[in-house]
This record gives structure tokens, C-alpha cells and sequence, in this order.
């Protein structure tokens, strides 16, 4: 009787990790076309801790990048 248990539960736990671990199977985001990246010069400082990015390149509107758990703030020259 233990032994049978001790099967039943070892499947249950397989079958709730497998489970869990497909969920983890993501595809990754398509490449942009490169007829739709432009050229662009935009700065942003990370208002927590000062670090600064220069965007050289977007597609159409581009978002500010995070950091520090916070989106950055466009730098104006």
C-alpha cells in the first residue's frame, strides 16, 4: 500500500512540475523589420540614480527605457 502512495504522489508532483515548467516557455518577441528602424539621437537620465543612454536607433514613437525599477526621463540638450 505505501509503495502504491509513494507512486501516486511522485506522478502528482512530476505532473505539477512539468506543468509549471512549460509555463516558462516563452517565445521571444519577433525582430522588428529594419525598413521600420530609423535613426534617432535621444538622451534619458534615471531619475534614481543619474545613469544615462543615448538611443541611436527606434521604430516609430520609442518609450523611455527602465531603470532602477523606474522609466527614465528624456535628457534635453
Amino acid at each position: 500500500m505505501r509503495i502504491v502512495l509513494a507512486v501516486i504522489v511522485a506522478l502528482t508532483i512530476y505532473v505539477i512540475g512539468a506543468s509549471m515548467l512549460r509555463r516558462f516557455k516563452v517565445a521571444p518577441p519577433a525582430e522588428p523589420d529594419p525598413a521600420d528602424i530609423r535613426p534617432v539621437n535621444l538622451r534619458f537620465r534615471c531619475i534614481v540614480c543619474g545613469a544615462e543612454v543615448t538611443m541611436t536607433a527606434a521604430q516609430d514613437d520609442p518609450e523611455a527605457p527602465r531603470h532602477c525599477r523606474e522609466d527614465m526621463l528624456l535628457v534635453m540638450e
